[in-house]
């Protein structure tokens, strides 16, 4: 099998996650006591499209947007899948 290429486009996945947050009726407030965390600005840094939540970090925002991680991602239309 050959490698198949993709890419998590950030500013889109921030956009999206601000999205679900603003549908679900949750804060950054919200999310970043779920989270745990003592400051905000890893969400903040997310919802902007700088960086992207941790694989773990990702699980529990699914959890919490009651989605599944592909329904949160954005990820780039030019997939290029090859089979053997």
């Amino acid at each position: 099998m050959k490698p198949v290429y993709l890419s998590i486009l950030q500013k889109e996945t921030g956009t999206r996650i601000k999205t679900l947050l603003k549908e679900k009726g949750y804060t950054v407030k919200d999310i970043q006591e779920a989270m745990g965390f003592e400051y905000p600005q890893a969400i903040y840094k997310w919802l902007s499209g700088n960086s992207l939540p941790t694989l773990d970090n990702f699980v529990i925002l699914s959890r919490v947007l009651n989605t599944r991680i592909e329904d949160i991602l954005v990820i780039d239309e030019d997939i290029v899948f090859y089979l053997l």
